[in-house]
């Protein structure tokens, strides 16, 4: 399964929030340390926020910071709320479909796939939360 990169933008923004979550960050500065689009950020920071998972900070110091703590950040829910559909091919038009055994297999790895991811919180994805500062830091000052 490959996820789409409003997902993989998703998780992203998540994890730069989770790993400093004092702080309220601008979605520049995270499309700065990711070096991605500020304008599609933009985009998938509203989906977030209207998901829940994270917040708005109107005013001069403004920007945005998780809605939640880490640890209630299930990643399947994540993948679930920003992936459009998980048909891995296309049957319903396939004449060979009734009689098909593919179509129960690969719904059966999606359902592993997406019960891997529950086992995550985003809380999980942030254990090396230094190491991953430092690096932010580092795409930021060059």
């Amino acid at each position: 399964m490959r996820l789409t990169r409003h997902t993989d933008y998703a998780i992203r923004v998540l994890l730069y929030l989770g790993a400093q979550p004092e702080k309220v960050c601008s979605i520049s500065e995270i499309a700065r340390a990711y070096g991605i689009s500020q304008n599609h950020l933009m985009k998938v920071a509203h989906n977030l926020g209207k998901a829940g998972y994270i917040e708005g900070v109107r005013g001069r110091s403004g920007g945005v910071r998780l809605a939640k703590p880490a640890d209630q950040i299930n990643v399947g829910d994540v993948v679930r709320r920003t992936e459009e559909g998980f048909e891995l091919v296309e049957c319903g038009t396939c004449v060979i479909a009734p009689a098909c055994g593919l179509t129960g297999a690969l719904d059966e790895a999606l359902a592993a796939f997406m019960a891997v991811l529950d086992r995550y919180t985003l809380a999980d994805l942030l254990n090396k939360r230094s190491k991953l500062m430092r690096l932010f830091e580092i795409q930021l000052a060059s």
